[in-house]
């Protein structure tokens, strides 16, 4: 999971609902100062949220795009179904559809963390008209690696039959036994376990069975008729470095590897992500 820094809400931000057909979803939107080049929307990952984005807001918002960070359905502080049928690619897709129109600032770029990757560029094969630009942010083809099919897995197994409490206490102890492990503050602690609590569990073992079997992508992301960019650490160990490069020449993508970055360079480099995902979005404005 992507481990925000800070829970300090960035300048000229807003926490609010906001309001679709089909449901309110939890957002968090940051404006700049005057009016915005366009507007940016950020999806998270597995068992994210939208504050995995709270150190990408403010340097869009300062760049002149107004960016949205969203809690999908089942995420966080969005409501979602008990029943796993209810988080099929084609609906969670629906979702971020219904999230564009409802902002109200025509096409947007669309930035997809991990599994919100997935979800993102279903929502562009749904209807493309929707977007200016597609960027898939540490999110590959198609599964996961082995070692991250065998986590999920565990998980899978988990859910139905032990209480949230026991689950969330042993990848507390897994984490613990990382050589690389370093403590959170208490503050992040406890944001990780409200958000962990408040996670539909379908949701997560719905998206977790993609993340272990989704087939490989890359064919139906070169046919998009939208601005490409696929962007990534160079210590990136969900999918392979190797994985991500290939998909990016494949599909014509802009391609931007992050230094010193793993799987979350939101988090961890958000001033470099942010010069690279602007600069991007710059090549596909409008004359």
């Amino acid at each position: 999971m992507s481990k925000p820094r800070s829970l300090d809400l960035p300048a000229r931000t807003r926490a609010y609902r906001l309001s679709t057909p089909r449901q309110e979803f939890a957002v968090l939107d940051s404006r700049p100062e005057g009016r915005a080049l366009a507007t940016v929307l950020l999806v998270p990952g597995y068992t994210g949220s939208k504050e995995d984005f709270l150190e990408l807001l403010g340097p869009i918002a300062d760049a002149g795009y107004r960016a949205v960070a969203v809690d999908g359905r089942g995420q966080f502080e969005s409501p979602g179904p008990r029943r796993t049928s209810a988080y099929t690619p084609r609906a969670l897709a629906g979702d971020v559809l219904a999230q564009v129109a409802a902002l109200g600032d025509g096409p947007v770029h669309l930035v997809g963390h991990s599994f919100g990757g997935f979800v993102a560029r279903s929502a562009a094969r749904l209807d493309p008209s929707a977007f200016r630009s597609l960027t898939l942010l540490s999110s590959g083809p198609g599964r996961v690696g082995p070692d991250q099919r065998t986590k999920i897995r565990m998980l899978r197994a988990a859910l139905p039959v032990l209480p949230p409490s026991w689950v969330w206490a042993v990848t507390q102890w897994l984490d613990g036994r990382d050589p690389a492990y370093v403590a959170d503050p208490p503050e992040i602690v406890a944001f990780l376990e409200r958000r962990w609590f408040r996670t539909q569990p379908a949701q997560l073992i719905a998206a977790g069975r993609q993340l272990r079997m989704e087939p490989d992508r890359t064919v139906g992301l070169a046919r998009l008729p939208l601005p490409l960019h696929v962007a990534y650490g160079d210590g990136e160990m969900v999918w392979s470095v190797g994985e991500l490069a290939h998909l990016a020449r494949s599909v014509g993508a802009r391609h931007t590897v992050i230094r010193g970055a793993g799987h979350s360079p939101n988090v961890s480099h958000p001033g470099q992500l942010t010069s690279a995902l602007t600069h991007f979005w710059s090549t596909t404005q409008p004359a």
